[in-house]
């Protein structure tokens, strides 16, 4: 276990510096002299040289990344060019809205898709079985931005129960931010929920076929108990990987639905800050952003081994 443990956090090292690099020179080839993008085209040569060496852009490009990933690991992100706050600071700005989004937002789609999925599969050709699997179907048809309109129309416009957009600061109202942010996890968890619902029914579907669930049902359990007692462990496999890759999906459904609701997260800053032509700022958060689902798939690889005692040896 220390040695599989040992390799994935290798892994995890190895992609983590991939990718600083890869975010690191695809801002400077795309962006060309960051200091001419952040004070536009119509900078004159004299600003656009003093901006570069005030913010060490005149060095050599290898100088500047280690510099710039040497502050990343210190907690230093950069400095914004037009307000002058730390980008650190605006990155704590932003967090209280999107980590609690994220996380509720998958919760919730856990919590809907392994019972419901579960049951879909138990009830394989009756008609209860065949209608959730239809429901599941509609529900990946359904884009994220469209799911949140119509939540948006229905529980607020409608009904008045929820807000329908902004955001109160967790200090002023702990009632109140929840409030905002109920119908902004509702539609994430349940575009998810719809995806992993299906991958849930067709593990449970494998593992009902296998010998050792048949074997368990002779000896006289019941369908649910034999997939309980046995199944539930090897069906579980494919989840854990399946929500791995759906953490990279769950940036990108942040994005939208923060600004569908009108919500101050991470990715809509980024969104603005892009904009603003922020490149610094830009560069360090797309990194935290990469970062996270770097660790969340190492997690999933670590309770992949926990799970399969195969894959340690495998991999």
């Amino acid at each position: 276990m220390l040695v599989f443990l040992a390799r994935r956090l290798a892994f995890f090292v190895m992609a983590l510096i991939t990718s600083s690099i890869l975010i690191f020179a695809l801002i400077r080839l795309a962006g060309g002299n960051v200091a001419s993008v952040m004070l536009g085209k119509a900078a004159k040569p004299e600003a656009i040289a003093a901006l570069s060496k005030e913010l060490g852009l005149d060095r050599p490009l290898p100088v500047q990344y280690f510099d710039w990933a040497w502050g990343m690991l210190r907690g230093d992100l950069g400095i914004s060019f037009r307000t002058r706050e730390p980008a650190t600071s605006l990155l704590l700005e932003r967090l209280p809205v999107s980590v609690p989004l994220a996380l509720a937002g998958m919760i919730l789609a856990l919590l809907i898709a392994v019972p419901v999925g579960t049951y879909a599969a138990t009830k394989v050709g009756t008609p209860i079985g065949a209608f959730v699997a239809f429901t599941s179907q509609v529900g990946i048809a359904i884009p994220v931005f469209w799911a949140g309109v119509l939540l948006s129309l229905f529980f607020g416009v409608r009904l008045g129960w929820l807000p329908t957009g902004g955001w109160v600061p967790w200090s002023a109202s702990p009632i109140d931010s929840i409030r905002s942010l109920a119908l902004p996890v509702i539609a994430l968890g349940l575009v998810m929920a719809a995806t992993l619902s299906r991958y849930t029914r067709t593990a449970v579907l494998d593992v009902m076929n296998e010998d050792y669930v048949r074997t368990a049902r002779a000896s006289g359990m019941t369908k649910r108990g034999a997939l309980l007692r046995v199944g539930v462990r090897n069906a579980s496999l494919p989840l854990v990987t399946v929500v791995g890759l759906l953490a990279a999906e769950l940036i990108g459904g942040t994005v939208i639905i923060e600004q569908v609701f009108s919500l101050p997260g991470l990715a809509r800053m980024v969104l603005d800050q892009v904009q603003a032509r922020e490149v610094i700022v830009v560069q360090s958060t797309v990194m935290i952003m990469v970062a996270f689902v770097l660790v969340v798939n190492l997690i999933v690889d670590i309770l992949y081994g926990v799970l399969d005692p195969r894959v340690r040896v495998s991999r």
